[in-house]
């Protein structure tokens, strides 16, 4: 909103004039607000006025009260000793609302203002209030028409599969070269930093939204909402619930349904679905901010003599230097604020972690696993695609039984509850369409997924001595299934490992010798039984997923 107040240079009719858009992209796209004050000054200069302010609005007229028309009926209400006109380039500039339109007319009357305009005459009498009334109900019949077809238009791409609203972070409009108009495309690197904090929080490597919230924050491209440093919780939530990102677009208030895009997902739909199910679970204590390099095992290190977790500290010395400590807060614990040096604790625990490396002979039994299993999956995959069609095809059956039920039904909590059922539906079908699209094979290639398995089980330490603190939380999660305990007169207590290292270390210490890699008899016959293989098998299959 902008006043422009011009010197009063003589004596005769005084006016000022009041211009209005209806958007703020319109003082930049186009040239609406000059053009109007244009004509409202080439009819003043005909009427023999002298224009001594102008205000301008750029704001929807079904509001009656704007900062321009504020600005403009204070001005006149200093002057209503001397009767100023109100001049406007046409009767939908003043108001886009009956109601808003009276009002208005009212204030300016009251304000000892004299409405005017080169588009139509203002009268007092009932002939002449009776058509502005009728200008100004279709004006606001105008504004309501044109509210509805641009929400019809945005409903029907939504139905279509477009998304029609402001484009998400990750993604860009680019126009489509086959017809299709303005479409989502990946937005760089934005696209693939957000691709890897979902997915991150769909397989656990971030347990918090806060672990989320803190890895976005630390990408210098992504944009951030306070200061340029932070980014909102809200806005962290709506990024993880958003399946717009899985390549689907819905919309509750609208009664459009999850439908397929007509975009590339960032993730998968099931990886979206494991987000949801996480989202809604048990909730998790937030990440500590006071985790860092320096004490990488804070809060994971448990005390041998009370079980509560370790603290950690730097302390000074007489001479000025800093020493750091790992040691127990619990009072009335044997070992309450008895300090142990950071260099024994972790130490101790590092060759804990440098053991954790099965031999070779067990790498060539987990990869001849693994080709069995992969086989398998490929075996199964033609018979996979045809009973996930069949599942589809009964929810398509369930959709529209419900949907007869909602038509012969009167009662709005039971639409309701069918409603509520149809969109799990169409969320279980749009999870199996993408699986069949899959053809019922695994999302990554064999050596994919051999690579990312026994990268990990073949040395945690490797990954553990690089020394990133998100990359050592990984592998605390992974390799222990709960907290290690340390005493500070024994070291570290047995610890309790993960499910796959479990497997490795029955292996290990089985008695026979691997004799044979082929078959599900030979390895079951030499490492334990069936029962033991058939863990393992599992393990595998989970990595495989």
């Amino acid at each position: 909103m902008k006043v422009h107040v011009e010197k009063d240079v003589g004596i005769g009719t005084k006016a000022v004039i009041y211009c209005r858009v209806s958007d703020p992209k319109q003082t930049t796209r186009g040239d609406g607000l000059n053009s109007q004050e244009t004509r409202c000054r080439e009819f003043a200069k005909y009427k023999g006025y002298e224009v001594v302010a102008v205000f301008k609005d750029d704001m929807s007229g079904k509001y009656s009260m704007r900062p321009g028309m504020k600005e403009t009926l204070s001005f006149l209400r200093k002057r209503r000793k001397t009767p100023h006109v109100l001049i406007i380039d046409d009767i939908t500039r003043l108001a886009r609302g009956l109601e808003a339109h009276i009002k208005l007319r009212a204030d300016i009357s009251a304000a000892g203002g004299i409405l005017e305009s080169p588009s139509i005459e203002f009268g007092e009498d009932s002939d002449s209030i009776l058509v502005e009334n009728l200008l100004a109900s279709v004006s606001q019949h105008q504004r309501q028409k044109n509210g509805e077809q641009t929400k019809n238009r945005m409903r029907a791409r939504l139905q279509n599969g477009y998304w029609p609203f402001q484009a998400p972070i990750g993604y860009r409009y680019e126009r489509s070269s086959a017809g299709h108009g303005k479409v989502l495309v990946r937005d760089e690197p934005n696209a693939s930093i957000l691709q890897e904090a979902l997915e991150g929080y769909a397989s656990g490597r971030f347990q918090t939204q806060v672990e989320v919230k803190r890895f976005l924050e630390r990408q210098p491209a992504f944009p951030k909402d306070l200061n340029g440093k932070e980014i909102r919780n809200q806005r962290v939530y709506e990024m993880l619930t958003r399946c717009l990102y899985a390549g689907y677009v819905e919309h509750a208030d609208w009664g459009i349904s999850v439908r397929k895009g007509q975009h590339e997902g960032l993730i998968s739909y099931e990886t979206h679905l494991k987000i949801q199910e996480r989202l809604t679970s048990t909730a998790k204590a937030p990440a500590r901010k006071d985790i860092s390099l320096d004490f990488p095992l804070r809060g994971f290190i448990q005390c041998d003599d009370c079980g509560a977790a370790l603290t950690a500290c730097w302390s000074t010395s007489k001479t000025g230097k800093k020493h750091p400590y790992y040691l127990c807060k619990t009072k009335g614990c044997e070992s309450y604020r008895k300090s142990i040096k950071r260099d024994q604790l972790e130490g101790d625990f590092e060759e804990l972690l440098q053991r954790l490396e099965p031999s070779e002979g067990l790498f060539k039994l987990a990869k001849a696993m693994f080709k069995d299993v992969w086989d398998a999956r490929l075996a199964q995959a033609a018979d996979t695609s045809k009973t996930l069609k069949r599942d589809i095809h009964k929810i398509e059956k369930q959709i529209e039984a419900l949907l007869d039920r909602i038509v012969e039904s009167g009662v709005g909590s039971v639409i309701a509850a069918y409603e509520k059922r149809i969109g799990k539906l169409e969320s279980e079908k749009a999870l199996l369409e993408e699986r069949v699209a899959m053809g019922g094979k695994p999302k990554n290639t064999l050596e994919e997924s051999f690579e990312l398995a026994l990268r990990f089980l073949s040395s945690p330490w490797n990954i553990w001595k690089i020394g990133r603190i998100e990359w050592q939380k990984t592998v605390l999660r992974l390799a222990f299934s709960e907290p290690v305990r340390y005493s500070r007169n024994q070291g570290v207590r047995t610890p309790i490992f993960s499910f796959p290292f479990k497997v490795l270390e029955g292996f290990s210490t089985a008695e026979s010798e691997m004799a044979h890699l082929r078959g599900f008899e030979p390895l079951a016959s030499a490492f334990g039984g069936q029962r033991s293989i058939q863990l393992s098998y599992r393990c595998v299959e989970a990595v495989i997923a």
